[in-house]
């Protein structure tokens, strides 16, 4: 099983993936966004940080890239694909994921563990059951994920909607849970297949016992195993 992580001008988060993926036992390497040749890989990961310096929009130029040609050809023949943070931004950039990021509300960076809960979704990177709560840091300045009404029915109605920000015990304040203004509390979602998957929270931080602890394995460890048809 190997696992190709893009790598952008900007880009800040690739090494974390890469050093999650080998503490995990999976084979990683790294991908230029000017290459055009993704053969080789069995899962593609856009990591985070700050592609193209955030100019525009966060992840609008890094959808340009010769590399998300690729990219999107292999999603669109079912490969795997999980953008983290900034990469979720250039799946949004990309359409190949509805919605799109605003800037937090307050208009503030923010780096804390949260508390994010599962959803009943057909994500193929999750099986964690439905309502099981795992934390995971966020770290960034535009995670205000957003979308229209019909997109946000679309999303629910057919399980799109794999984490939701929520309260330690798992449930949703009144007025909102999500730190940076995230309509529905919305931390991560998948396209209809299931292979196309973008988070906001940072689950390559949280693999390691003896660091973090180890809440973000299963982000990781599912989709090799559905790979490998266990």
């Amino acid at each position: 099983m190997r696992f190709g992580v893009v790598r952008f001008p900007g880009s800040n988060c690739e090494q974390d993936i890469v050093i999650a993926c080998r503490y995990l036992g999976i084979d990683v390497d790294y991908v230029w966004h000017g290459d055009t040749d993704i053969a080789g890989f069995d899962a593609i990961v856009l990591p985070g940080g700050f592609s193209y310096g955030d100019y525009i929009r966060t992840g609008a130029v890094a959808r340009f890239s010769p590399v998300m040609g690729e990219v999107v050809r292999f999603a669109e023949r079912g490969g795997p694909v999980l953008g983290v943070c900034n990469g979720f931004q250039i799946l949004t950039e990309a359409h190949m994921l509805p919605g799109a990021m605003l800037r937090n509300r307050g208009l503030k960076f923010i780096c804390e563990t949260v508390p994010l809960r599962v959803e009943r979704n057909v994500c193929q990177w999750v099986d964690l059951t439905e309502g099981t709560v795992v934390r995971i840091p966020i770290n960034h300045n535009e995670g205000n994920f957003t979308a229209d009404s019909e997109t946000l029915a679309r999303l629910d109605a057919n399980g799109q909607i794999v984490l939701r920000y929520c309260e330690p015990d798992g449930t949703r304040a009144p007025g909102g849970s999500a730190a940076n203004g995230s309509t529905d509390d919305i931390a991560g979602i998948c396209n209809e297949r299931g292979n196309v998957f973008g988070l906001m929270p940072h689950p390559e931080r949280v693999v390691d016992p003896e660091a973090s602890g180890t809440d973000g394995q299963p982000f990781f460890t599912t989709i090799v195993a559905r790979l490998a048809g266990v």
